[in-house]
């Protein structure tokens, strides 16, 4: 990709689109009352999702951008699961009946800073105040620095299929730059236990442009990845925003590479995954053509939600704990980000939404073409708009910037099916970009 595009539309600004509108948009006019009404008016016979945010971790890694904290102790830990248990009975109260799951994810952090016996006891009483269906899918995301025998045999008695597993980089220098010593005799080993325990979904999250990251390094981790043979791969461009996020304060900025080896090092380690027979999934997963996302994607049904690609196909997802998202039926809620704000409506004996947003038709219309395209990497847009009972001159505002990416060799457009090109897949952000109405419009 020529230098000038990458730098035109390699915008580490735009949003990754996992949802629209995007957080940015949230307002704090939906708050926990508006949450209440719209779980009483969910769906009683259609599936949903869990996902419940941990926001511990052992040690604190400088290039994280999620809301986590550092504790040793116990106390922070057991004082959390108190009150998400509270949190989860306010929830269950709300809802016409137990609600069918088909699909739980523990996120963070990290989920298995919880004790085995308390994380046991925290699924029974998901089990218990939600109809949980045979097939249920439950995965965890997974530090293997900390986890221990006893919790890998925890997972597999609480019925965990996959795994999460943070390598971002396999290289010691990078490990060292980034706060986060990992070596990978510590993750096979830990990929193995996991297996010979049932758990044999196995997924990589890999990371580039970090500090003193090369084309080469990357490459070579992401073959000691490919040695472990995960079943996905989810493959993230370092955001580097210290001004929000002050523990990458402490990342040396003169070691990060510009877009241009950014972009080098993700088509790079696409190369590789590629080459060794996975298939690449959207803007940034890759996977084994028999996992559920590469069955996805072959069938059209792959989806975006805030955690990225998924096979889930719930239109519903209730989060649990500090900072988590739901997309409930009317709109998008989000729970109180610091855990002590957390913790005090929750004691209060109210649900902790601070912020949301309330959906309209055009918005659930561009959030289609949206996920369309990131999913995808094309949208036949008439055809949505005909679904959704719009007429396409709606999006007469972006016009302007489908334009400019067509005239730059970025999209072809034909008669309103936008496709992007393969080439330029790592730019589909700024493509969709063009139909997120709430956006700056400063030129790019």
């Amino acid at each position: 990709m020529q230098i000038s595009l990458l730098n035109k539309y390699c915008d580490a600004h735009l949003p990754w689109y996992t949802i629209y509108p995007t957080v940015p948009d949230f307002s704090a006019l939906v708050g926990a009352t508006t949450c209440e009404s719209w779980l009483t008016r969910l769906p009683p016979q259609e599936p949903v999702s869990l996902y419940i945010h941990v926001p511990f971790c052992r040690s604190i890694c400088w290039y994280c951008g999620f809301p986590t904290s550092r504790t040793r102790g116990e106390r922070p830990v057991r004082n959390y699961l108190a009150a998400v248990r509270d949190e989860i009975g306010l929830v269950a109260e709300q809802v016409p009946r137990a609600l069918p799951v088909s699909d739980v994810h523990f996120g963070g952090g990290t989920p298995t800073t919880i004790a085995p016996g308390d994380f046991l006891a925290l699924l029974e009483l998901l089990r218990h105040r939600f109809a949980f269906s045979k097939s249920a899918t439950m995965a965890v995301e997974i530090d293997p620095r900390g986890v221990t025998a006893e919790m890998i045999e925890t997972l597999q008695a609480a019925g965990i299929s996959r795994a999460s597993i943070g390598v971002q980089s396999f290289d010691p220098v990078v490990q060292r730059s980034v706060n986060r010593v990992q070596s990978e005799e510590l993750t096979a080993s830990v990929v193995e236990r996991l297996r010979q325990h049932g758990i044999s979904r196995i997924n990589f999250d890999l990371l580039f442009g970090l500090p003193h990251q090369t084309v080469g390094s990357c490459v070579d981790s992401a073959r000691t990845a490919l040695a472990m043979r995960p079943d996905r791969l989810a493959v993230f461009g370092y955001a580097h925003v210290p001004s929000y996020m002050k523990r990458q304060r402490q990342i040396d900025e003169t070691a990060l590479a510009d877009n241009v080896a950014r972009a080098e090092q993700a088509a790079a380690i696409a190369d590789t995954l590629v080459s060794a027979g996975y298939r690449q999934i959207g803007l940034d997963h890759f996977a084994l053509p028999n996992d559920e996302l590469a069955l996805a994607q072959k069938a059209g049904r792959l989806r975006r939600n805030s955690l990225g690609y998924s096979a889930d196909t719930c239109q519903t997802v209730i989060g649990f704990g500090p900072s988590a998202i739901g997309r409930l039926g009317e709109g998008y809620v989000q729970n109180e980000t610091a855990t002590s704000s957390y913790h005090q409506h929750i004691r209060a004996g109210r649900l902790a939404t601070s912020k949301g947003y309330c959906l309209t038709a055009e918005d659930r219309l561009r959030a289609a073409i949206i996920e369309r395209l990131m999913c995808d990497l094309q949208a036949d847009v008439p055809a949505i708009c005909a679904a959704h009972g719009f007429d396409p001159i709606v999006f007469a505002d972006s016009a302007d910037r489908l334009e400019m990416l067509a005239e730059d060799g970025i999209v072809d457009i034909e008669e309103g099916f936008i496709r992007v090109k393969q080439e330029h897949r790592f730019v589909i952000r700024a493509v969709a970009a063009a139909f997120d109405t709430y956006l700056d419009r400063t030129p790019f």
